[in-house]
């Protein structure tokens, strides 16, 4: 197939879903033209690594201004500003453009931020198909981020400012689109939920993220420190920055009134200074940015994402399972994976009962290894990109019947 592939941010090895999509449509023999869209140095340079892969690049520079003077020409309206953020007249022009060409045989757009673009194609051109991949519904993680009054005085502000914009606008886009993909049930449930009644939505599918299997893989010749703990994420994401402040302050004095010796390292680029001022504490280390998060996974005895709120899949849970490190976390996490709690990973929710779980795995090397193993060979079985991308293709051939 020719697929034209929009995308409101450059993909690259932090943006993983549609870097490893990208380039596995293109391992499959497929052509695919990324359209999109950045603001500096750093977002060239990930272009050209897309081109250096043999994938096609059309790229337009936006500056921040651009983006600001977009979303404050949108306030009056009822359109969420995340909707305009990225819009681009130029970028838009040169798809249609290629479209009337009869370049493409289908128009892939991602996140909400994407989602103008395929509202212009289908304004052009209806006949051509149009597959969005919404990834999270935003307006649930905006639900439940204004429920915690996370992310900051302005964060908050925001979040509360867009909620029914989002609201509407998800509901609305659902039916005017051929195919919507999520990367969760729960998500799926809560885009559905949005459709106003009159209209008629399109299929909406299950589409999980998977993991570099290549990169990410257990490393028997590392030494695993009994008494580490890891969580990793963009620090500068509200969601991570709870959940490291809910460790922190409710379970870690749980597990360090039983074993005073553990550690928690906390990784990941662009830490808050919340999240900075965690280090105060000899016992926790806030690394920042790191060249490769492997060395973590693989040193670290238990990996812990005790999820206070989120949307999507968690591919911090996906990347440490992958290297056999051991994963606890809680039951909010498990509607979007397939897996056996006590098998491939411990669901605890509490404080007391997420602490008493990660008590367990650290008193208990055997099975800690058995969850590890479990963990990989899941991971293995369920999450490899090259399947994933597979069962997306199929999705594209539906859409193109329906379109």
């Amino acid at each position: 197939m020719k697929i034209a592939y929009v995308l409101p941010y450059v993909p690259n090895l932090i943006r993983t879903r549609p870097y490893n999509l990208i380039l596995q449509l293109a391992a499959l023999g497929h052509e695919v033209t990324v359209f999109t869209l950045g603001s500096g140095a750093q977002d060239e340079r990930d272009a050209d690594a897309l081109r250096s892969r043999g994938v096609s690049v059309v790229y337009e520079t936006q500056p921040l201004w651009r983006s600001l003077w977009n979303s404050l020409l949108t306030v009056p309206s009822r359109r969420p500003l995340q909707t305009v953020y990225s819009w681009n007249l130029r970028l838009a022009g040169e798809l249609v453009r290629q479209l009337n060409a009869g370049t493409f045989d289908i128009v892939h757009v991602e996140h909400l931020r994407g989602s103008r673009y395929g509202q212009y194609v289908k304004s052009k051109l209806p006949q051509v198909p149009v597959v969005w991949d919404s990834v999270d519904c935003i307006s649930y993680l905006f639900a439940q981020a204004a429920k915690h009054g996370t992310g900051g005085l302005f964060g908050r502000f925001v979040t509360r400012f867009e909620l029914n914009r989002t609201r509407r606008m998800e509901g609305r886009l659902i039916g005017e689109f051929d195919h919507v993909l999520v990367t969760s049930e729960t998500d799926r449930n809560a885009l559905l939920d949005l459709v106003p009644s009159g209209v008629h939505p399109a299929p909406v599918s299950v589409l999980p993220n998977g993991v570099d299997l290549d990169f990410f893989r257990p490393n028997p010749e590392v030494q695993r420190e009994a008494e580490t703990l890891v969580f990793s994420g963009k620090m500068s994401y509200h969601a991570n920055v709870s959940m490291v402040k809910y460790l922190a302050a409710e379970i870690m004095p749980r597990v360090w009134r039983e074993r005073s010796e553990v550690r928690l390292v906390i990784v990941g680029k662009d830490p808050t200074p919340e999240v900075r001022a965690l280090g105060a504490d000899s016992r926790v280390t806030v690394t920042g940015t790191v060249a490769d998060i492997r060395p973590y996974l693989w040193q670290a005895a238990v990996a812990v994402v005790p999820l206070v709120y989120g949307a999507g899949i968690q591919n911090k849970i996906l990347e440490a399972m992958a290297c056999g490190t051991p994963v606890v976390t809680t039951s909010r996490t498990l509607s979007a994976l397939e897996v056996t709690p006590g098998r491939e990973l411990l669901a605890a929710d509490g404080a007391e009962a997420f602490a008493k779980a990660v008590l367990t795995l650290l008193g208990e090397k055997g099975r800690r290894e058995a969850v590890g193993a479990a963990g990989a060979e899941y991971v293995r079985r369920r999450h490899s990109w090259k399947s994933i991308t597979e069962r997306m293709v199929g999705h594209y051939l539906e859409a193109s019947h329906r379109g």
